[in-house]
């Protein structure tokens, strides 16, 4: 995750500069998209914690050469993420004192201007070299065990108590009181004169992701048609052999597969990220939903994307250009011939083909349990 993560942002910014890194971060639906694609559980609040601790390894060792900086993080690196941004200004000539005092008040408003129950426990402060910022952080609620993502970006922020979010994660859980709603102006004039309690907002937001319980991936979570183009692309020989051509590469189907989502989540519009259980069909999930991280595939997909990024880095971008002309080409073939995937059929094919990929998860990795009886010991 570390090693995809890092090589989907140095491809963003290569594009589209850290900017446009910062933009696709601030976006709910897209982050989501990264962390399915990653290998995360498509649907869980644990991707806040894996993505954002993926970014930072990947991307510190690289921080001056790609212009961005990750501080904080979850719980006791959380607090010390003014430390960090301190260091950065006394390295890189940062206002940090200003940069702090953004990064304490993004805390405070979705700790306690929003009364929704939620306390922050992970707090990620990203910031470029040219001083634009964005912000990714969870609470938790201890009533209800749920989790909610806010984001944050400095483009989008004109006042900071005036609807400053670029996206929230999570479930509607009744009415709660936002006191930076932007119909809450009267409430945040009677508070400062502490007149009267404020009024209850309903919480809005730019963009607002609600995710399932359920675990699994159903059809309902995926649009069929976009994921149907992707697998045509992947497995139809005439389709295939002429994306091969767009990567320049020898790919085989269940690769092209992988790639050809990847080259969405650096190169797809907003809209694309509606359904980001669908970029789980990548690399699978952690949980095996919806089938085990086939790591062989994982392996070759970081590979191709490894050596376009190095191919750049000396001025040929053929390769890497590749994943644009890819992306292209899905949409071509979705908006023209609207194939539609076989839900059920997919999950069967990938199953098959899951041992020789060397699929894996979570669940592998638990110790055998063994149980014992005063006659006979029975192994689990």
């Amino acid at each position: 995750m570390t090693r995809l993560g890092a090589g989907i942002t140095e491809a963003i910014i290569h594009d589209y500069g850290t900017s446009g890194f910062l933009s696709r971060l601030s976006d709910p639906f897209w982050f989501q998209a990264l962390g399915a694609v990653m290998g995360m559980d498509w649907h869980s609040s644990g991707i806040t914690t894996s993505v954002m601790g993926a970014l930072k390894r990947g991307l510190s060792p690289k921080a001056n050469e790609l212009g961005i900086y990750i501080c904080g993080g979850r719980g006791r690196f959380s607090r010390n993420t003014p430390n960090e941004l301190r260091m950065l200004g006394e390295s890189r000539g940062f206002d940090a004192e200003a940069l702090v005092r953004t990064s304490r008040l993004t805390a405070r408003i979705d700790n306690n201007a929003i009364a929704d129950g939620f306390q922050i426990y992970l707090h990620n402060f990203v910031v470029t070299s040219r001083g634009e910022w964005a912000v990714v952080q969870q609470g938790l609620n201890d009533k209800t065990g749920m989790a909610r993502r806010y984001h944050w970006h400095s483009a989008a922020v004109r006042d900071f108590v005036a609807e400053p979010h670029t996206g929230i994660v999570g479930a509607h859980q009744g009415t709660i009181m936002n006191l930076v709603d932007t119909k809450a102006k009267p409430a945040q004039s009677a508070l400062l004169e502490i007149a009267h309690e404020a009024p209850e907002k309903t919480l809005q937001a730019a963009r607002h992701l609600q995710l399932p319980r359920h675990h699994d991936v159903r059809p309902k979570d995926v649009d069929l048609k976009r994921l149907g183009a992707v697998l045509a692309v992947a497995y139809e020989r005439d389709l295939h052999d002429f994306a091969e051509l767009l990567l320049l590469e020898n790919l085989g189907p269940r690769t092209l597969q992988s790639l050809a989502l990847v080259a969405e989540v650096v190169h797809g519009a907003p809209s694309r990220f509606s359904d980001p259980a669908r970029f789980s069909f990548a690399h699978g999930g952690k949980d095996r939903h919806p089938f085990p991280v086939p790591l062989k595939t994982y392996d070759e997909s970081l590979n191709v994307l490894r050596t376009a990024l190095d191919a750049a880095k000396v001025g040929d971008d053929e390769k890497l250009d590749g994943f644009r002309r890819l992306n292209g080409f899905v949409k071509k073939v979705e908006r023209n011939l609207q194939p539609e995937a076989d839900f059920a059929s997919v999950i069967s094919h990938e199953t098959a083909i899951s041992a020789s990929l060397d699929g894996r998860s979570v669940f592998d990795d638990e110790p055998k349990r063994t149980f014992y009886t005063p006659r006979q010991r029975t192994l689990f």
